[in-house]
Parts: C-alpha cells; structure tokens; sequence
C-alpha cells in the first residue's frame, strides 16, 4: 500500500500532465459551442477599441480579438464585442460574462493577486500623460501646481496622479468623472485645465477636440502602464491561447511573416518559419487549436507591426512612432519566447 506521502506525490504528478481534458479546460470549448469569442473592449478609446462610422470595432485591442477569433474559428468576424467601463471590466470578466478583457487594462500585481485575474502579456507599453491647453504656456508637467485635473475614479490613473504631484510637492484639485467622455467633456466645458490618461488615449483624446493643435500633450510621462489582455485564473489552457497568440503575433513580426508577404512564407525553408505556421511540430494542436493556427491569424487579421501600424502607428491618423513597442532586434522591448 502506498504511503501519504507517496499517494500525495501521485496524485501531484498527474495534475501536472493534465492537458487540454482538463476538468479547468472549459473557455474554449464553450467559445467553440457558442459559435463566437466575447471580447470585453472599452466604450470607445480612437486607435485601441472604438466603432468606426460604419458601425465596426476597429483599434489595436480589436484586433486582438479578432485574432483569437482567427486561431479559434478561421474567421476574425466570429466575435461579440462588449464594451465595458473602466467600473466594469473586471466584474465582466470575473462573472463569465465575457471570455477575454481586451481593454487598455494596466497589468499590476493586484488585480492577478486581489482580483484572480491573470495577464496573458503585453500588446502595448504605455505610461500616463497629461494634456493642458497651449494658451497656458507650459511646458513641464512640474509647473502643474495648482491645477484642476480631471481624471477617471476607479483606475490606475487616478492612484499616479496622486503619487505623482505628491512626490514633487504640488497641489491640485481633482475632478473625478466616471469615463473617459466625461474627462474630455469637463475638459472641453472648463471644469478642469488638465486631463490625464494613458499617453496613446490622450492622442485619441485630442482628435476629438474642437481644435486639436491648441492642445498639448506634456513631455513627461508619469507611471508605468502595460496594457494587454487579461483572462480568469480558472483555466489555464485558455491563459495559454491568449497568451501565445500575443506572442506568435510578435514572432511573425520579427521573422518577417505578415499580411502581405504570407503566401511567399508558406514556402520558406527556415526551421523557425515552419514551427510558426505549423508545417512542422503539433504546437496548435498541444493547446487545442489547429497546427495552423498562427496562420490563420497572419493571413486574416496580421502580425503585431501590421496591427500596430493600422491603428496606432504613423499609418494611422494617431500616428504614434513605436517607441519602445518595437521589436527587440529594432531597439524596443517587445520581446516573445520562441515557439519550438
């Protein structure tokens, strides 16, 4: 008869084989059984997730969805879009209301830690910016003293600023709104002289004034701000869906598979370019997909720099450089483990 303690190993070591059988495995097979992913996005932030005049989500973080929705289904238009506040992105999430967040959400310890939420990695490095009409004449966000800030309740921005003009000694007043349209509104309308954001939304922000080029966006950046999406911590084979999808997006980038070259990568003979489109290896098939799963993605929605480029970068109408979201080999930090 086996010991406690031989039984308890047991037991442990077969936990750790479970695959995608999993009694935990569930997300993806409902998401398939329901015919459609249900993509938790923001009420409209211009280059992220915002409905364009036709009606259609359009941004960076809607094309992320429709990437999951392409390595699922073969078909990026096979998602139900939900938009959500900042108040209640994360109780739709936690709920099961919705099967991914895609939402210009920060990735700190607390909401994985108090909230039971897990990053899948990062789609955007940002930080918090500030946005002061130019007829103020400043140029620093240290001669901010004094200001009206509005601010969104409920977010990592409304925890920086307060950091922020603490540590340099400066008074402020804030005007707290409950989402973004009210920050610009009350901005507009005067109640405050400053809005603060995610530097990439105060770009979008801005576009929607009455006269965009009287308004500045200050040098400093103040916080740290990862974005990407975020799942449950109750199905880890899910977490590994969303999360590789983030990095085979990167990767394509970085061996140069995109939209326009992929029918001419199908024929490469490089080790690393068969791995990624699944001529060699099963690695869709260990997490449930297909084995072309990642060419699926490229061929319908892009890798990382054309999804870039459409929404946010200088092809767009936001034309925000890359920054530090370049590639690691271009001299960023976008950075993914290779699939092999």
């Amino acid at each position: 008869m086996l010991s406690a303690a031989s039984r308890f190993a047991s037991i442990a070591l077969a936990c750790l084989w479970l695959g995608p059988t999993d009694v935990s495995a569930q997300t993806l097979a409902t998401v398939k059984d329901r015919g459609t992913l249900v993509c938790g996005v923001s009420q409209g932030i211009i280059g992220f997730s915002s409905r364009a005049e036709s009606g259609e989500w359009e941004g960076l973080d809607a094309d992320f969805c429709r990437a999951l929705a392409a390595a699922i289904f073969d078909d990026p238009a096979k998602v139900q879009f939900v938009p959500l506040s900042a108040e209640e992105r994360f109780k739709a999430l936690q709920s099961k209301s919705i099967d991914v967040l895609s939402r210009n959400s920060s990735w700190t310890m607390s909401r994985e830690t108090g909230l039971g939420l897990a990053f899948a990695g990062v789609s955007f490095y940002d930080g918090q910016g500030l946005m002061t009409p130019r007829a103020r004449n400043i140029s620093s966000a240290l001669e901010l003293g004094g200001s009206k800030v509005c601010v969104q309740s409920g977010t990592t921005t409304e925890l920086n600023l307060r950091d922020y003009f603490r540590a340099n000694n400066m008074n402020y007043e804030v005007v707290a709104t409950s989402s973004a349209d009210e920050s610009l509104k009350a901005y507009i309308e005067g109640r405050c002289d400053v809005v603060t954001a995610d530097a990439s939304q105060l770009h979008g922000e801005r576009l929607k004034l009455p006269s965009p080029r009287d308004h500045d966006i200050l040098p400093e950046i103040i916080s740290k701000e990862p974005l990407g999406p975020a799942v449950r911590q109750d199905d880890f084979q899910w977490f590994n869906i969303v999360k590789w999808t983030n990095f085979a997006m990167l990767n394509a980038e970085e061996l140069g598979v995109s939209m326009e070259s992929f029918a001419l990568a199908l024929q490469s003979n490089s080790p690393q370019v068969k791995r990624l489109l699944g001529a060699e290896g099963n690695f869709g098939e260990q997490m449930g997909l297909t084995n072309d799963w990642v060419g699926r993605i490229v061929r319908r929605v892009g890798n990382y720099g054309d999804v870039y480029e459409r929404n946010v970068g200088l092809k767009s109408k936001l034309g925000i450089p890359r920054g530090i979201n370049q590639l690691w080999t271009a001299g960023g930090i976008m950075y993914a483990p290779p699939i092999r």
